[in-house]
């Protein structure tokens, strides 16, 4: 293995893949150029199929890109994104990308370039969704679902997501940190395993010139999808500050704050968008229904609801 301080990085870009083999291909295509951005680095792909059936196998074959690739079959993101970091125990350090995304020039360098400069425990880049259906229905836009506010690089955050995110291997594995694989199929594993990050003494930094694009299929532009998202969010969220929180009494203090704190965004949300629907504002209703969601989604959480987004059936994606 070389250390951070060799002449030499090893990087493993790891994608975590489900039902995705066309998309994953289109990934695959387009790292070529974007890991030739960084020939100072010995990069290798890593591919970890949550499908049983190997379905992102055949995105694989006959590419000449050299790509490792594994099964993971305990279902749910978390346990994938954990077999990533069983796998590159040799890596100094590991770039996500989802195989919905593709990399824009130089994300791969970017991120390289703000480790370089913090030694940060991870680096979050920026990703900007794109859409498969040119009529989009505005109201979904105007809801904020999938609008991402960059920030100046060299940021430190909190939290962050791991859809293009950088890890480094050793801060990663000092902190004994790992995704939990309870929330695999709910969402927010992401978002426990940065914040636990930071809470045990690592940094996040943000990297605004590392861009990936954040393909939206036309079945994620309705107004159901938005307001589940809107759900889903709110209920992660709860759910992981409560597992974050130590202590009878500090997570009773807890519950109450975040049942009062949903109940109020479910009053304001309702609020906010009857008015946008009687005098015909659309952002209004938008913005109002998706925090009215996010109360409900929130006070599910406090009542001990798990909201499993990416609860599978036969044809389900995550």
């Amino acid at each position: 293995m070389t250390g951070p301080g060799a002449s030499t990085l090893r990087v493993t870009v790891a994608i975590p893949t489900f039902r995705r083999p066309e998309r994953l291909g289109l990934l695959l295509d387009a790292l070529p150029a974007r890991l030739a951005e960084v020939p100072e680095v010995e990069v290798d792909v890593l591919v970890v199929d949550n499908d049983r059936d190997g379905s992102g196998e055949r995105a694989i074959d006959g590419r000449a890109l050299q790509v490792r690739y594994v099964r993971e079959p305990t279902p749910g993101i978390a346990a994938v994104r954990n077999r990533v970091l069983d796998e590159c125990g040799e890596s100094d350090l590991i770039a996500f990308i989802d195989d919905d995304e593709l990399p824009r020039p130089l994300w791969l360098a970017s991120l390289l370039t703000t480790w370089r400069a913090h030694r940060s425990s991870a680096v979050m880049g920026r990703v900007i969704s794109m859409f498969d259906d040119d009529d989009v229905d505005p109201w979904v836009i105007a809801t904020g679902t999938f609008t991402r506010i960059p920030r100046p690089t060299g940021t430190q955050l909190e939290a962050a997501a791991a859809g293009n995110l950088l890890v480094d291997v050793a801060q990663v594995s000092s902190f004994g940190v790992r995704f939990d694989e309870s929330l695999g199929l709910g969402g927010g594993e992401d978002t426990l395993f940065s914040r636990q990050l930071v809470a045990r003494g690592g940094t996040i930094v943000y990297c605004a010139e590392s861009e990936a694009e954040d393909y939206v299929v036309a079945e994620r532009l309705t107004r159901s999808w938005a307001k589940q998202r809107a759900f889903s969010s709110g209920n992660s969220g709860a759910f992981t500050q409560l597992v974050l929180t130590d202590g009878p009494v500090e997570r009773h203090v807890l519950r109450l704050r975040l049942l009062s704190g949903g109940l109020l965004r479910v009053a304001v949300g309702t609020s906010r968008l009857c008015a946008g629907r009687l005098i015909g504002h659309l952002r209004h209703d938008a913005r109002g229904t998706r925090t009215h969601y996010r109360g409900r989604g929130m006070v599910a959480a406090v009542l001990g609801h798990r909201h499993e987004e990416y609860a599978r059936t036969p044809q389900a994606s995550p």
